[in-house]
């Protein structure tokens, strides 16, 4: 296996680099002490990261980048992650704005109210989401969809026609 070294530099290179051993950014500091130690001095990774006190995988990394993107590897990048980490699609959230507007009862639960626990139980066995979330990643979910939830009030709905006059009357 070849040993990495930094490619010649560019006169422009070499002056962005000298540059970067100023900057605020411990990041780009020490990127282009790497990358100098490597075109100026001719070091290996090894020599480099004893050095620098680090591993040589830390300097290799710096070598490739710079390789691969020039003086565009001295800049932090994102380590977001670039894919979709919704719970729910957007079908999903078309779907649950239904099921919340339904009474549970008319899904076969013997409650009349909504919780996060029981949204999160209809979603994933309506098939909304592949896994079974957690009530916080529904309260989140809620909340992007704009809907403003709140913790269940303690009202009783009954299916039976006669309740209305049931409740009034012991509440004499």
């Amino acid at each position: 296996m070849a040993t990495l070294y930094a490619r010649k530099l560019t006169k422009q290179e070499r002056h962005e680099l000298e540059e970067g051993l100023r900057s605020p950014e411990a990041f780009t500091v020490r990127r282009c002490q790497i990358l100098l130690m490597s075109a100026d001095d001719r070091l290996n990774p090894q020599q480099i990261a004893a050095r620098l006190r680090c591993s040589d995988q830390t300097v290799r990394r710096p070598l490739h980048a710079f390789h691969e993107v020039g003086l565009e590897s001295l800049k932090p990048r994102s380590r977001a992650r670039k894919d979709d980490q919704r719970a729910l699609d957007d079908q999903g959230h078309a779907r649950l704005k239904e099921i919340i507007r339904m009474s549970p009862r008319s899904l076969g639960y013997e409650t009349s109210l909504w919780t996060l626990e029981l949204l999160a139980e209809v979603s994933f066995k309506e098939g909304l989401t592949s896994w079974q979330v957690s009530a916080d990643t529904m309260r989140r979910t809620l909340r992007d969809m704009g809907v403003n939830w709140q913790r269940a009030k303690q009202h009783i709905n009954s299916p039976d026609p006669a309740y209305a006059v049931k409740k009034s009357e012991g509440m004499g």
